[in-house]
């Protein structure tokens, strides 16, 4: 799942078959994470147009946008993404377990948002990395006025 605006990379479930239950699933949890969307775009599949998921989608005043079938520039951002997983990871891999999917999928998706420049962020990465360096307090540079106040104990 591609966010159109930012272009990040939400979600890749990897499965030998995917139902409309997993990707209720998957919805709910970027729902909780990112917020309700006004709108989804996806295809025609049958995960997607399952009575379930119109009607819960319906329910939280999401907007389906299905594209035609055989249109794929309808989900440019989509396509685009599918191209650049297939020619970068799953072109050149041959997965024996599942689970060994699972995990390079995840680790090719979190380069994907955080290290690979995209030309559509302007050279930038989506979701790129923060630096959390070992030992840093607030205390350590900011004014006493910004520093957070010390816990007080309670007995």
């Amino acid at each position: 799942m591609v966010d159109e605006y930012t272009r990040e990379c939400l979600a890749i479930v990897v499965a030998r078959r995917i139902t409309s239950h997993e990707v209720l699933m998957c919805l709910a949890d970027l729902f909780l994470e990112h917020g309700i969307p006004a709108h989804i775009r996806s295809d025609n599949g049958p995960e997607f147009v399952a009575k379930a998921i119109r009607e819960w989608l319906s329910d939280l005043g999401v907007t389906t946008l299905f594209i035609e079938p055989g249109s794929p520039w309808e989900n440019g951002y989509v396509e685009s993404f599918n191209g650049k997983l297939r020619d970068e990871l799953l072109n050149g891999e041959i997965f024996y377990t599942l689970r060994e999917a699972q995990i390079l999928v995840a680790d090719w998706r979190r380069l994907y948002n955080a290290l690979r420049p995209h030309s559509g962020c302007g050279r930038r990465p989506p979701a790129p990395e923060t630096i959390v360096w070992q030992g840093f307090k607030l205390t350590d540079v900011a004014p006493p006025s910004l520093a957070p106040e010390p816990a007080m104990g309670l007995t």
